[in-house]
């Protein structure tokens, strides 16, 4: 079946782009409305490089790609808003470990549950099309580029 949708005939990277642009526009907006206004999407490539026992500054820069001060920089206006702390390093020395707080859990649990809601009313708009989210062939593409070895998200955009 022939389609006139100019959008068909797009530049998958400009397809993946723009779509990302508007889910995360429209989470953005959301997480705002929930009263998360002092946070930027980077913030939230952060709060998950840090789940769980944290890390230093380095394994921090590393993970999302940047340079070990805008690394220090984000860490800096985080722990000003009380969503991250530095603690002595488990394995001593001059190293500190930066861990959430429960106030960046709350903002996780928050978003997760926004992220939950925006991903089922897609999905059910997508459904009343005959379409789906297309999870399974975004993982796939994903696969296909990556096998076994998937990158961390970094914010390059």
């Amino acid at each position: 079946m022939e389609t006139h949708d100019p959008l068909e005939r797009t530049e998958l990277t400009f397809l993946l782009g723009l779509a990302f642009q508007l889910v995360l526009s429209e989470f953005v907006s959301r997480v705002d409305a929930a009263g998360h206004t002092d946070l930027r999407p980077v913030h939230g490539l952060v709060f998950q490089a840090l789940r769980g026992a944290g890390a230093t500054s380095s394994e921090l820069a590393e993970q999302l790609g940047v340079t070990k001060q805008a690394a220090g920089q984000i860490i800096n206006e985080l722990e000003e808003r009380g969503y991250v702390q530095r603690q002595p390093h488990p394995a001593g020395g001059r190293r500190k470990l930066v861990v959430l707080t429960t106030r960046a859990h709350e903002h996780l649990a928050v978003a997760g549950r926004i992220l939950h809601d925006l991903e089922a009313q897609l999905a059910k708009r997508l459904h009343e099309t005959g379409l789906q989210v297309p999870r399974a062939e975004l993982a796939a593409l994903i696969r296909a580029l990556t096998g076994d070895s998937i990158p961390p998200l970094r914010p390059v955009w």
